[in-house]
């Protein structure tokens, strides 16, 4: 459980929201603080578009997605899996689409 500006957030075993309406901003930095995530312009840039794909088909995107809006955004140099790497360490599931208020992905499930 999450406590948001004093609204409580359902959050599965492993820390994702059970509902991806629930998200905010706010609720993304607290999902960020939460892992000890320092969310600078550059992430919210991936989170937004996390978001922005969700929004638009319910689904959470793929890694080579968000490359693509990246690239048409930014450029080729900042197109990479290095580069989203470089802004989420540990993970574009395990950091950016929690942060982003997505459901566990299911490939990270299979992982688990």
């Amino acid at each position: 459980m999450l406590e948001v500006n004093g609204k409580k957030i359902e959050l599965c075993q492993h820390g994702y929201l059970t509902n991806p309406e629930d998200w905010d901003k706010d609720v993304a930095q607290a999902l960020a603080d939460s892992i000890s995530f320092d969310l600078d312009s550059d992430s919210w840039v991936v989170v937004e578009m996390v978001r922005n794909h969700y929004e638009e088909r319910q689904a959470v995107p793929e890694a080579r997605t968000i490359l693509k809006g990246l690239k048409e955004q930014y450029g080729a140099e900042r197109a990479t899996r290095k580069y989203l790497y470089q802004l989420f360490p540990f993970g574009f599931a395990q950091q950016a689409c929690k942060i982003a208020g997505m459901r566990i992905p299911l490939k990270l499930m299979l992982d688990l």
